[in-house]
């Protein structure tokens, strides 16, 4: 990347400044090991799920709640966030990252266990928006599940689509490169969606289901 280009790329990222909450969210990430969505990534998320009004959002990776609250302040004001992860922990950092944003607790769904169980338990068409956003080698099977559980009209987002610059790189061949390519090339090829790939963050897919 050109010295002009990436000066671009971090006027954006910073464009709409994150508050005490997110960053406070992002270094208890940190601490947890989470790699949560960067904040170009995450103003994307907030636009998109207002822009929808959705009400009914499917996380799959909760992180520490970065994403979450993102998510929520875009949404509908009697929308529900349901969050998966693997990890207790994580989602009690993402619960208090939550409340500190100001919304209740109904207003989010944790679900602990791993996204491939938990994904065939949601409901066909249940949800305007779902966000991917957890094991990269598992992104294939995700957007699977993503496009049964999404309404025509709602959206899936996919984090880190570029996987730190090296998706675009054909040299690049380790598995969870190799699984974030075939999945984007998936959602390419699809009748199904219209995507978009933004380079906000470390690279963030949209696609409008049909």
């Amino acid at each position: 990347m050109t010295h002009e280009a990436l000066a671009n790329w971090a006027y954006c990222e910073d464009f709409v400044p994150e508050d005490e909450v997110l960053r406070r969210a992002r270094d208890v990430a940190g601490a947890l090991g989470c790699i949560p969505v960067m904040p170009g990534a995450g103003a994307v998320l907030t636009a998109m799920a207002l822009a929808i009004q959705a009400r009914t959002v499917a996380e799959i990776g909760t992180g520490a709640g970065v994403s979450a609250v993102y998510l929520l302040r875009g949404m509908h004001a009697d929308g529900i966030l349901t969050s998966i992860d693997v990890e207790p922990e994580n989602q009690k950092a993402a619960r208090q990252a939550i409340a500190a944003a100001g919304f209740p607790p109904e207003r989010v769904r944790m679900i602990s266990g791993a996204a491939l169980d938990v994904l065939p338990r949601l409901t066909d068409g249940g949800y305007d928006f779902v966000l991917i956003d957890a094991v990269k080698s598992e992104y294939p099977a995700y957007l699977e599940h993503a496009l049964r559980i999404v309404r025509a009209g709602g959206v899936i987002a996919i984090d880190n689509a570029l996987w730190h610059s090296k998706v675009a790189d054909p040299a690049q061949r380790d598995h969870n490169t190799t699984a974030v390519r075939e999945t984007l090339k998936a959602v390419r090829a699809s009748e199904e969606l219209t995507p978009v790939l933004l380079p906000s963050g470390d690279g963030l897919l949209i696609a409008i289901r049909r």
